[in-house]
């Protein structure tokens, strides 16, 4: 077949040109083929002739074509033809990019809608062929002929999808940086209408296990239950397990098991009761189809409290077991890798537990100070009762750590710091698998100490034992946004994503890890979200703000400012925002503010400074502020608000005094 014929196809079959690379052939001709049922003429480079040359093949078909469709992977995101490929098909605005293996496109292709092709095995009516045949009617301008459709992809009875409007089609072709940056993230949370990631076959939620003791106060121990069920679950890397955030949505079981599962996206819910009286504890568990709703296996458990560690892990076990014939390869997991990483550090005694139970629910509860502080002091009892037990270290660690954050004052920071330290390193000494210390001495090392190299191999380690625990790789993701590592940054953010959807604080993050790549309009739709989630969040309308001066968008940004319920962040945008209004008094009022909170912002002050240019002061600001430890300066290296102190040698060797390369 000659180039001209591949290209002209039947009748008004638009025509796709496909983009891949010779490492997922196999995988891409299912693809082809699918789309070819669908009413899809596909050119690719098999249909070029013996002796043809091949670029000029290749551009001729490009240049022809209705849509480019590109199979991004882990493969072809380094490759250089694919690259060129689809940048020809982003600027002619014909792109619809996929994923074939759950990989996520390089910089640059970020913002457009990705179809993700992980768990397909080839069927032409599956949804995600449906999504990519809307996407290519958009760009081509016309509905695909009912008589070549041969997917189902329409209603029976129902006309082909009538002709999107221009609007519509900029959002599937990657008009707009904004827009498709919303489609992007409508399409990770799971909130995408068109059902762009069905769920995988080894994906299961945790709900919250039901107290039926008759005592209220015993929730706590069903919850905490519940969550360290989840943990162990979460090891095994076989698995995708659910985040508690995102789980935890439906704690009083409003709709039924298969509205649930859909919503969080997983094809198993494990839901299940706890009575508790005394020391002895009765578990049952039900592993429920979420596609079905009827159970698949049920059983119940009567223990010792001093046995709640291995009846965690029996129940694991057996979920596990009982998924195991419907797994799919993961590709996050490497080949020959291990697939359950045991639990480590647990103890076998109840008082013990019970202490670091009611410390859970208190810091999970987040209040004040006060609840923070009654936290700490039950994960001390626990760790008093038992010296041994790794997760009340590590969770001493993490209160620690939040409570210098948030409430620390200047001349405490460094002894907080160091003590969550030497807990997440006691930890690990007990318990080497427990991926949770490791994130949390990373995140000490980095925001406390502010040291960004030795934060990073215990980050590294973090990544490698917690692939399954969303907190855990969002921890990381931020780490490498700070540091400059923007592919493992997005590639993390994204499985955190996958695996706690519902969770205001991961679409928090992923924002600003967009902020952090400089990628302001893309920052947005993430934010928006957890205020969608959570209106009442800290930091999302400064951050919203901060991407809006960016963009230029000053009374935009002014609006955010004022809404942040964050004192601190929105005064930083307002003193700077109503500066660049020549809103003098105004900018005034607001920096006077900042100043009165003295040592603790003063990383906040040095990026009003330098916005204002005046760099010496804004300088002095940051040594001061390096000088207290203000974990501020984390954001130091890619701050855009700090660009105009980038050429000062002060400024460099404060960057490298940080560890920042």
């Amino acid at each position: 077949m000659s180039d001209d014929e591949g290209m002209q196809g039947a009748g008004t079959r638009p025509t796709a040109f496909l983009s891949y690379s010779h490492a997922d052939q196999d995988r891409v001709r299912l693809l082809a083929s699918a789309l070819e049922q669908t009413g899809i003429n596909v050119w690719w480079d098999t249909q070029i002739e013996g002796g043809a040359v091949f670029s000029k093949s290749v551009e001729v078909a490009l240049a022809r074509c209705d849509v480019v469709i590109v199979a991004w992977s882990k493969v072809s995101v380094s490759s250089d033809w694919v690259l060129d490929e689809a940048s020809q098909g982003r600027d002619m605005r014909k792109l619809v990019p996929v994923s074939l293996d759950g990989t996520m496109p390089p910089l640059g292709f970020r913002q457009y809608l990705s179809v993700d092709l992980l768990g397909w095995r080839g069927d032409a009516s599956a949804a995600q062929i449906a999504t990519i045949v809307r996407g290519v009617e958009a760009i081509a301008g016309r509905p695909i002929e009912a008589a070549a459709y041969q997917g189902k992809l329409h209603a029976p009875g129902s006309p082909p999808q009538a002709r999107m409007t221009r609007r519509a089609m900029l959002l599937v072709a990657g008009g707009t940086a904004l827009a498709g940056a919303a489609a992007i993230f409508a399409w990770r949370s799971g909130r995408h209408g068109g059902g762009l990631t069905p769920a995988a076959d080894n994906s299961v939620a945790v709900l919250p296990f039901k107290n039926i003791s008759g005592d209220t106060s015993q929730d706590y121990f069903s919850d905490g239950l519940s969550e360290e069920l989840r943990s162990t679950l979460a090891r095994n890397l076989k698995l995708q397990v659910m985040a508690q955030a995102s789980s935890a949505k439906f704690r009083d079981r409003t709709e039924d098991a298969v509205t649930i599962a859909s919503r969080l996206g997983v094809a198993y819910l494990l839901d299940g009761t706890v009575r508790k009286s005394g020391e002895i504890a009765r578990i049952t568990a039900d592993l429920i189809d979420g596609r079905t709703g009827f159970s698949r296996w049920s059983q119940s458990f009567d223990r010792s409290l001093h046995d709640i560690f291995a009846v965690q892990s029996e129940i694991a076990r057996t979920v596990a077991s009982a998924l195991a014939a419907e797994m799919v390869p993961d590709p996050q997991v490497p080949a020959g890798s291990a697939g359950a990483l045991a639990a480590e550090g647990g103890t076998r005694n109840a008082d013990a537990y019970d202490a670091y139970l009611r410390g859970r629910a208190l810091y999970d509860l987040s209040v004040d100070e006060s609840s923070e502080r009654a936290a700490l002091a039950q994960f001390d009892k626990a760790i008093a009762i038992d010296p041994d037990f790794a997760p009340a270290h590590a969770a001493r660690a993490r209160s620690l750590t939040t409570i210098a954050n948030q409430y620390g004052k200047a001349g405490q920071l460094q002894d907080l710091y160091a003590s969550a330290i030497e807990s997440a390193q006691r930890a690990i000494e007990i318990a080497p698998g427990l991926a949770d210390a490791y994130s949390t001495l990373g995140f000490t090392l980095f925001q406390g100490r502010l040291d960004a190299r030795a934060a990073r191999e215990p980050f590294e380690r973090s990544r490698e034992l917690g692939a399954g625990e969303a907190t855990v790789l969002a921890r990381y993701a931020q780490y490498c946004a700070r540091v400059g590592r923007k592919r493992e940054a997005a590639e993390s953010i994204q499985r955190a994503l996958l695996l706690d959807k519902l969770n205001p604080l991961i679409h928090r993050a992923a924002g600003a890890i967009e902020y952090a790549a400089r990628n302001y309009a893309a920052s947005i739709p993430p934010a928006r979200l957890a205020l969608q989630m959570n209106p009442r969040m800290s930091r999302a309308h400064a951050a919203i703000g901060d991407a809006l001066f960016m963009l230029g968008r000053y009374d935009e940004a002014r609006t955010e400012y004022l809404a942040e319920p964050a004192s601190d962040f929105g005064l930083t945008g307002l003193a700077v925002v109503e500066h660049k209004l020549g809103h003098a008094q105004a900018a005034r009022d607001a920096l006077a503010k900042i100043e009165r909170e003295g040592d603790r912002v003063r990383y906040q002050q040095a990026q009003i400074l330098s916005q204002r240019g005046q760099l010496d002061a804004a300088i002095e600001r940051l040594q001061q502020a390096r000088a207290i430890g203000d974990s501020g300066l984390v954001y130091a290296r890619n701050d855009p608000w700090l660009d105009p102190l980038r050429s000062d040698p002060r400024f460099a060797g404060l960057l490298k005094s940080i560890g920042f390369e």
